[in-house]
């Protein structure tokens, strides 16, 4: 029998329980994938706690957006993948039993061809942060060749991705780590400028960085602590796009007056069916025309899900939390 994670109360990261599943089939329009490895996200962690305003699954449930496997099954009317494709699961917003586990039931729209390069734990990692990146960047933050990105927090899951997705598109990128594991990762990225956030004073030369011009577009991945910083670099008419936050903040509007700059906020669970197929081919756009830069990865076995929680809350982050689920 498949192994899988279960939930049956909300609550602390214990909740995670690794259960036997049954074997399941394929519905029409749905696919049956042997996933191999599975992405841990941020927002696993609020939606196991409890009260996450955009997703509150019924109980008992399987946790996971993202992973990658091979087709074992197609239902009826599934012609877009056949049995033995590689592939990575993208199913945030689409039908799904869950990627925490040996098997998973998905909606043929979560599915994508995973290039014979990668690996299944590369795989794991592109649904949710590759998405999140892309809307950020583009969707979002309409950004254009020839600007400026300031990624704060580019070490990180998401920042990984944004910092390739921005260079790919012609910007400038100035990215920011907290650890010299993470400076690495940034510089191995092809960032323009490394920036220790820890350091007192680090945005003091993004002045001299940008030629007295500032900043066209911030990706913040922690806008409680950021927010108000990050609208002092901005060049005239510059955008924040704000994907994480961990509590709240004193801001100064008028630094966004002086500079007719906007400061806006991203979250997936609001793509429309386009943008998040705009979003996906994209991302499969740059994979196929770029040479990835392998996100770092933590990985747990799948029986450690708990622990893989409990450490994406508590230890800075360095690239993906991956579930190996073989």
């Amino acid at each position: 029998m498949p192994r899988g994670i279960v939930v049956r109360e909300f609550g602390a990261p214990g909740v995670l329980v690794a259960e036997d599943l049954p074997d399941r089939e394929p519905g029409p329009g749905e696919v049956l994938v042997r996933v191999h490895a599975a992405g841990v996200n941020p927002a696993d962690t609020y939606i196991r706690a409890g009260g996450y305003a955009f997703f509150h699954p019924p109980l008992p449930y399987t946790p996971g957006f993202d992973g990658a496997g091979v087709v074992e099954a197609v239902g009826a009317e599934v012609s877009a993948v056949a049995v033995g494709d590689r592939v990575f699961v993208a199913a945030l917003g689409v039908p799904a039993s869950g990627t925490y586990a040996q098997q998973l039931i998905c909606d043929v729209a979560a599915v994508h061809p995973l290039p014979g390069h990668l690996t299944f734990h590369q795989g794991a990692g592109f649904g949710v942060p590759w998405t999140t990146a892309y809307r950020a960047l583009f969707q979002r933050g309409e950004l254009e060749a020839g600007e400026t990105v300031l990624v704060h927090g580019a070490s990180g899951g998401v920042g990984h991705p944004t910092v390739q997705l921005a260079i790919a598109a012609g910007a400038t990128v100035i990215g920011t780590a907290g650890t010299e594991e993470g400076l690495d990762q940034v510089r191995s990225l092809g960032a323009a400028h490394i920036l220790n956030h820890r350091t007192p004073g680090y945005l003091d030369t993004v002045p001299e960085l940008t030629g007295g011009r500032g900043i066209d577009l911030v990706v913040e991945m922690l806008a409680d602590q950021n927010l108000e910083a990050d609208a002092l670099l901005l060049a005239q008419r510059g955008r924040v796009v704000v994907v994480g936050s961990r509590g709240s903040l004193t801001f100064t509007p008028r630094t966004l007056m002086a500079r007719e700059a906007d400061v806006r906020g991203t979250a997936l669970w609001n793509l429309t069916p386009a943008e998040k197929h705009a979003a996906l081919s994209g991302v499969s756009d740059f994979l196929a025309a770029h040479q990835l830069i392998a996100t770092p990865a933590t990985v747990y076995p799948l029986d450690e899900a708990a622990r893989a929680h409990e450490e994406l809350a508590t230890q800075p982050a360095v690239g993906k939390r991956i579930l190996n689920c073989s």
